[in-house]
């Protein structure tokens, strides 16, 4: 018994032991998994139950698509930039600016040259918008020099904004088959959305503000915004609507001083952007053409000029004042001598650095006005000027990115500016050109698309820059209504200059709708309507076909401008423009009644192989009636009767033919060249003689 009992205990063990190594792990270990399963959904959850949210509010439709284009609500086979695409960029959302509205196609044609703009006010043509920019300017020389070729270019700059937004809008570009990339940016680096000295700023590293502004795509997060603001807006005494200009109301830290903290963390704000930027055109492979920076230096006084230290600096406020009070007497000498005094005791003075600029430039040292000038100008507390910091970098990534060309609108200002220096010549205020500004970095940007030869411009008739500043249309409404709006800039802050009422006397309808313009009073498209109606009217044909021209850069997808703008030509005896105008609205839009306008244009020019597609055209679309085979016919044996001129100018049969030809088709134009080229070679023909005479009958007649 007790050797049996002890057995059977010391196998119990044994059993319970084999137990606890069996099954003991394996619950143990489904717990395990359990547990891990029951902690990831509970991770889970939270982010499920967000993402539930978010599809809940885009079906609700609450918040905003952030997307640069939308559909056109007029054609959904075009794109158009979106209203709503500056606001992930703006903490205040009221502040948030809106762009032009050019059309370009959702499927890219085949031919199609695609450009986009991006930048700043500059960029977009401010203070005239519309045929102002450059990029109209560019538009138009462009068009009209290769008026077979269809180019998009579209303009996605916006006012108060700065390289963030450059950099953004650069991501998406990427996706729509640009041929080229065009930017101008870096005035606005510190007061625009999201800049180091901004109302609009998020603060930390370029890095956390780029996040955040992918965060803000999300409508959770825009719902958390708005709760946030209505919440604050509740908790906070009422406080009176901020005035002034937009550019007052963007400024946080008005004063930044050169080289200080804030002012670095600008540059490489601008730096990091513009670098990723071009980096991801580069990956792309799309070609960019970035300008350097221009603006006033030599007329425009530094906006902030910091104090300086008496202790630090004994002697400088003296000096300054004696030489400030011998400048305004135009004691030249003496301030010189003052001004020289105080820059010795203390150089990095903004004013004190722009007065030496003025006097060495009054004296006709132009090398030093410029250092001084240059200086004042990156010296100056409120930076609305880019420092020249910014071209150096600018630059070197352009020597750094293969497919990047820099476009050197500096060099081209400074070219035209007396004695190199840039000022009221061809700035209004501080950074935005005039118009003629414009037009020349238009041509900078149009000459350094040629030399990267992506336009060949050979055997082609060029418009040079006089001739661009002659034919571009800009009415004078909107000539003046820029006029406007810069007086009305100077009269606030920060400039100081003050203009009494009725300055502007307001007599024609012209001054009317600019001054309309300017203050918000009229509507662009109604203005030009209002303008081409006074014209039609008063049967100023020339005036009429500027707005219609204006009209056709605005919209260059609409085939009735391009009509009405060949029936101006045709009115005003201008064949050519004519020509060109109703070719691109038969390109738009075919017709018979454009096809029997081209085919007797180029008839009327003697070009009868460019007259056999419309005449083609017509007889397969004929709803006149009109039997055009002997039309056909006649043009098809002058081609042949001028390939066998080719080998004999001179031959007076073929020419006799040809103008006989010409004359049963009643193309006096035709008819009246042969038979000159005929005298010209046999001054007693009699034949060519009875043609003129024939000709100046019908005409009497």
């Amino acid at each position: 018994m007790h050797t049996a009992l002890s057995i059977q205990v010391s196998h119990f063990p044994m059993a319970g032991h084999s137990q606890r190594k069996t099954t003991v792990p394996q619950d143990a270990a489904g717990r395990s998994k359990r547990i891990l399963i029951f902690k990831t959904i509970s991770f889970l959850i939270p982010f499920f139950l967000l993402l539930l949210l978010e599809v809940a509010l885009r079906i609700a439709g609450y918040g905003y698509d952030p997307a640069l284009f939308e559909e056109y609500a007029g054609d959904k086979n075009f794109l158009v930039m979106s209203p709503d695409a500056s606001r992930r960029y703006f903490v205040n959302q009221k502040n948030a600016t809106t762009g032009n509205r050019e059309l370009f196609r959702k499927k890219k044609e085949s031919g199609t040259f695609r450009i986009f703009v991006l930048g700043e006010s500059t960029t977009i043509g401010y203070p005239y918008f519309h045929n102002g920019s450059f990029h109209r300017w560019l538009q138009y020389r462009l068009t009209h020099t290769f008026p077979e070729r269809n180019f998009e270019i579209i303009n996605i700059s916006l006012t108060a904004v700065n390289s963030y937004t450059v950099l953004g809008f650069a991501k998406e570009v990427v996706n729509y088959e640009p041929d080229a990339v065009l930017i101008y940016a870096g005035h606005n680096e510190y007061y625009g959305a999201l800049g180091v000295g901004s109302t609009e700023n998020l603060g930390g590293s370029p890095d956390l503000v780029n996040l955040i502004i992918y965060l803000r795509q999300f409508r959770i997060v825009q719902l958390m915004t708005n709760v946030y603001e209505k919440a604050a807006g509740l908790l906070q005494k009422k406080q009176p609507v901020p005035e002034g200009t937009r550019m007052q109301q963007m400024v946080a830290d008005q004063k930044i001083p050169y080289q200080s903290s804030l002012y670095k963390r600008g540059v490489e704000q601008f730096r990091a952007n513009m670098d990723e930027t071009l980096n991801l055109f580069k990956n792309n492979h799309i070609p960019v053409f970035i300008s350097n920076l221009v603006s006033n230096e030599k007329d425009l006084k530094p906006f902030v000029s910091f104090p300086v230290d008496s202790l630090k600096f004994p002697g400088f406020s003296l000096n300054y004042d004696l030489g400030i009070k011998a400048f305004n007497t135009n004691n030249k000498q003496a301030a010189y001598k003052y001004l020289k005094a105080a820059n010795q005791i203390y150089n990095v003075n903004a004013s004190c650095n722009y007065y030496l600029g003025k006097l060495a430039y009054d004296s006709g040292n132009f090398a030093q006005a410029k250092e001084y000038f240059s200086k004042a100008r990156d010296l100056d507390g409120l930076r609305f000027r880019a420092p020249e910091e910014f071209n150096t970098i600018l630059t070197r990534l352009c020597a750094k990115y293969p497919n990047t060309r820099l476009v050197d609108t500096k060099a081209a200002f400074e070219a035209v500016s007396p004695h190199g220096m840039i000022g009221e010549n061809l700035i209004l205020e501080h950074v935005h050109p005039d118009l003629k500004g414009y037009a020349l970095m238009s041509d900078v940007f149009y000459k350094t698309l040629k030399s990267a030869q992506l336009i060949d411009t050979q055997d082609r008739q060029e418009i040079g820059l006089e001739d661009l500043l002659r034919l571009m249309p800009i009415t004078t409404a909107d000539s003046l209504a820029g006029v406007y709006k810069i007086v009305k800039l100077k009269n606030s802050w920060p400039f100081t200059e003050s203009m009494q009422a009725g300055t502007f006397a307001i007599r024609t309808l012209e001054e009317k709708l600019g001054y309309e313009l300017a203050n918000r009073k009229i509507q662009w498209s109604d203005a030009m309507d209002g303008l081409y109606d006074h014209y039609s009217q008063s049967r100023d044909f020339k005036k009429a076909l500027t707005v219609v021209e204006t009209l056709i850069l605005e919209y260059p997808s609409d085939p009735q401008l391009y009509l009405k703008s060949a029936m101006l030509c045709g009115e005003l005896k201008d064949e050519k423009n004519a020509l060109y105008y109703f070719q691109k609205a038969f390109a738009l839009a075919p017709s018979f009644d454009i096809a029997r306008y081209l085919f007797v244009l180029h008839l009327k020019q003697d070009q009868p192989a460019k007259a056999i597609p419309y005449l083609d055209y017509a007889i397969a679309n004929n709803s006149s009636g009109f039997n055009l085979k002997p039309v056909k016919d006649y043009a098809e044996k002058i081609i042949a009767l001028q390939r066998t001129m080719s080998s004999d100018t001179s031959n007076v049969a073929v020419l006799n033919e040809i103008a006989q030809a010409y004359l049963k088709m009643e193309n006096r134009e035709g008819v009246s060249k042969y038979a000159l080229k005929i005298l010209a070679v046999d001054r007693e023909n009699k034949e060519a003689a009875a043609l003129l005479m024939q000709l100046r009958a019908g005409h009497s007649g």
